[in-house]
């Protein structure tokens, strides 16, 4: 068997060693680093930039949007504005009668603007209750009439009683007088029991007078105390009888019917709008159902600010809006002016306006525009009302001043429910028609639930 061998090496001639060169140093690396930096940077700039623009543009979504108007200056007229109802002058007052104090119910009614005649039934009232009393009176009546015979025929029976007692005593007397005569015949015994008998007699006499006299007053009291019986009985029969006669509200001249309103509640609340009266409804002795005004003459019953109550005198002239007769202008002057009524900070006076040219047209319980023109102010520099606020004494506006509002301390002249007169501020400067901060507040808590649930 053959063996394998490794091949023996070639010897070859000796070769020279090769030259290696030198290695080279690396290229410095800050150039690209500072780029790197600079790149970073500025990606970092354009993030903090997009993000102040991303929050500009939410505060600005979020920022209020306060109202805003300018001082103006020129001639204005402070006009008074006010909401009144049609009513007619001198009205017939239509009351709930005085039946004792306990209430009554509408069983009849008629509607405000029906027309009625002098007489018609204008309201009706439930009167089981009196025809009960008048009933209950009519039997005590007669009952009080049975009572008076009954004490009448008693003492017509005791007088006649009497009267026999009184001949019978008389009698006796008589018949011992004669036997007293026969005294001076008889013994001394017999005379004086003829003495004593005459004077039992006399006594008996004596005492049957004064019976009589106290039967015959006793009998008279009874038929008085029966009398007086019989009269109140009368007397509660008529009340009842006047009573279902005046529970009946009759017109006493020919018009319109105004029903009032029910103020017969247990409870009130501000702003609260009370219904007319109605059928089925309990009124109160002597509160006013309906009206019947007078046609020939009528009047505006208005609630005016308290901010207007030095700006109007009798007799100014009024501008009238009849709201359901638009095209047909009337006119009317300020008739009397009331007391301020209402709470603190809703204080309001009554004024009555009449209405100098008066139509066919018109009903009681219409409702009208008012406008009252007072004295006219040349060249006046204003603002609107609501641009006014008030605190500690002062009065103020809240001023723009760039982009922020700050209060500024200004003079009122005059005002009215829509204008005021100022001073202290310059034509064309801009003011803000609600308190700004108040906003401010109310925006931060509405963008942010977790501070309402918070409260």
């Amino acid at each position: 068997m053959s063996q394998l061998s490794a091949p023996e090496p070639i010897l070859t001639e000796a070769q020279p060693p090769r030259l290696v060169p030198p290695p080279r140093k690396p290229a410095p690396h800050w150039p690209k680093r500072a780029l790197i930096a600079l790149g970073v940077s500025a990606a970092l700039a354009l993030v903090v930039f997009g993000g102040m623009r991303v929050y500009r543009r939410v505060r600005a979504a979020n920022a209020p949007e306060i109202p805003v108007a300018k001082v103006q200056r020129g001639d204005i007229t402070l006009a008074i504005t006010a909401k009144g109802e049609l009513r007619g002058g001198n009205p017939e007052t239509l009351a709930a009668p005085l039946t004792g104090g306990s209430e009554m119910h509408i069983t009849a009614l008629k509607k405000t603007g029906e027309p009625v005649k002098k007489g018609d039934v204008v309201a009706q009232f439930d009167t089981t209750e009196q025809e009960f009393k008048l009933k209950e009176a009519q039997a005590d009546l007669a009952e009080a009439e049975q009572h008076l015979i009954q004490a009448q025929a008693q003492r017509d029976a005791d007088q006649e009683e009497d009267r026999y007692a009184l001949l019978k005593a008389q009698a006796d007397v008589k018949l011992a007088e004669l036997d007293v005569r026969k005294n001076p015949l008889l013994s001394t015994i017999a005379a004086e029991q003829n003495d004593l008998a005459l004077q039992a007699a006399r006594d008996h006499l004596a005492q049957v007078k004064q019976n009589v006299a106290n039967r015959q007053a006793t009998g008279n009291a009874g038929i008085a105390i029966q009398q007086a019986a019989r009269e109140k009985a009368e007397s509660q029969a008529e009340t009842a009888r006047q009573n279902i006669e005046s529970m009946t509200l009759r017109a006493g001249r020919s018009g319109y019917v105004a029903v009032d309103r029910n103020t017969n509640t247990n409870f009130f609340f501000t702003g609260m709008s009370m219904p007319l009266f109605q059928i089925g409804d309990a009124v109160q002795p002597g509160m006013v159902v309906a009206e019947i005004p007078d046609l020939n003459t009528w009047d505006i019953a208005a609630n005016i600010g308290e901010l207007d109550r030095g700006h109007l005198a009798v007799g100014d002239k009024v501008a009238i809006t009849v709201i359901a007769v638009p095209n047909h202008p009337f006119q009317g002057h300020v008739k009397e002016l009331g007391g301020t009524t209402g709470p603190f900070w809703d204080r309001h006076f009554e004024c009555t306006i009449a209405l100098d040219d008066p139509s066919p047209l018109l009903r009681p319980g219409m409702s009208v525009q008012l406008v009252v023109s007072t004295d006219a102010i040349r060249q006046a520099l204003w603002v609107p009302a609501q641009a006014l606020f008030e605190s500690d004494g002062r009065t103020f506006v809240y001023l723009r001043s760039g982009k922020t509002f700050t209060q500024k301390n200004i003079t009122l002249v005059r005002r009215n429910e829509t204008r005021a007169v100022i001073s202290g501020l310059n034509e064309g400067q801009v003011v803000a028609l609600a308190n700004p901060l108040e906003m401010a507040k109310k925006k931060a808590t509405d963008t942010n639930p977790l501070k309402t649930i918070g409260r």
